[in-house]
């Protein structure tokens, strides 16, 4: 194979696997949960777990690494991983975890079962899952992950020692993007690597993801690169657009919207997203800045429940121009 294959095949290989944490202690920016964790995995006393928060910031990570530091080279056989939003049927409780469950096993004193998106399952499917964990508290631990722990009921939620995981910090995510960007031989600006945090949003899998989609564009991971590979507006475009039109220029704030949404490629969620992320940074008064946060809510709503994005994102910069006329 010549050096060129070879750096395509090693180029195809994925960077959030390939660099994903194997023990707790590799885990960035989770400091204080991955302390208590490993406290559980020394003292061999693992309860039942219930991670929550968004994602990209090291739930389903940290519930592999429990399992090989627990089990070493046998923990595939000792871990069970389930995605709740694939399968939401009260079955999958009652059928895959229980034969798990009930199979045996040698060494060790229980196996450790991941649901992953477990706010997915349904309320019955919740209640026979509350059953199982009773009826195999003795041989069996239940990690549960969750973007909202408030959808868990709660006999479940008392039964587990309760995690959030919270997004990720711009240094946590500098740092895994140097030491990646260093492994692979990647030359990254200082605005590149800016692009990269602000585009992640506290979502460490993301940031990873963009920097190897930019890294593919060139020898180079620049802020121009980053922001055209996320199809991710740049904070002065953001900027511009919500003081125009606080300023009463409707049709010009239209006009960056119509390329943000047409020419960059945007989703209106996304949009509403950078919007709500950069409220404080505008320089806006607070009077403003708290009317445009409700605006926000109610474009968000109405987006969500169906309503055309671009109509309710003009119809946003519409009232703001409005109300300063």
């Amino acid at each position: 194979m010549s050096d060129g294959d070879a750096a395509g095949t090693a180029g195809r290989e994925i960077w959030i696997e390939k660099y994903r944490p194997q023990t707790l202690d590799e885990i960035k920016g989770q400091d204080d949960i991955v302390e208590r964790l490993q406290s559980y995995i020394d003292q061999r006393d693992l309860p039942h777990l219930l991670f929550s928060g968004g994602a990209g910031i090291g739930k389903t990570t940290a519930a592999t690494a429990i399992a090989r530091q627990v089990y070493g080279d046998d923990w595939q056989g000792n871990f069970l991983e389930l995605n709740a939003s694939d399968q939401r049927g009260i079955d999958v409780v009652r059928d895959r975890i229980k034969n798990f469950a009930r199979a045996s096993f040698g060494g060790y004193d229980y196996r450790i079962i991941f649901l992953d998106e477990a706010d997915s399952l349904t309320s019955d499917a919740q209640s026979a899952l509350r059953r199982t964990m009773e009826q195999f508290s003795d041989n069996t631990r239940f990690i549960l992950s969750c973007n909202y722990s408030s959808k868990i009921i709660d006999p479940i939620q008392s039964r587990c020692a309760v995690f959030r995981f919270s997004p990720l910090s711009d240094d946590a995510i500098a740092a895994q993007v140097d030491e990646i960007a260093a492994a692979e031989d990647i030359e990254i600006t200082d605005d590149g690597r800016e692009a990269l945090i602000y585009a992640a949003g506290g979502d460490m899998r993301r940031a990873i993801n963009s920097l190897q989609a930019a890294a593919t564009t060139g020898e180079l991971v620049d802020e121009e690169a980053v922001y055209m590979i996320t199809s991710t507006a740049r904070p002065e475009e953001i900027e511009a657009m919500v003081t125009d039109a606080i300023n009463g220029d409707f049709a010009k704030a239209r006009a960056m919207l119509d390329t943000l949404l047409t020419d960059t490629g945007m989703a209106g969620g996304d949009i509403i997203d950078q919007l709500h992320r950069s409220v404080w940074d505008l320089g806006i008064d607070e009077r403003a800045a708290v009317r445009l946060m409700e605006r926000i809510g109610e474009a968000d709503y109405r987006i969500t429940e169906g309503a055309n994005e671009q109509v309710q994102l003009e119809a946003l910069l519409a009232s703001l121009a409005l109300d300063e006329n």
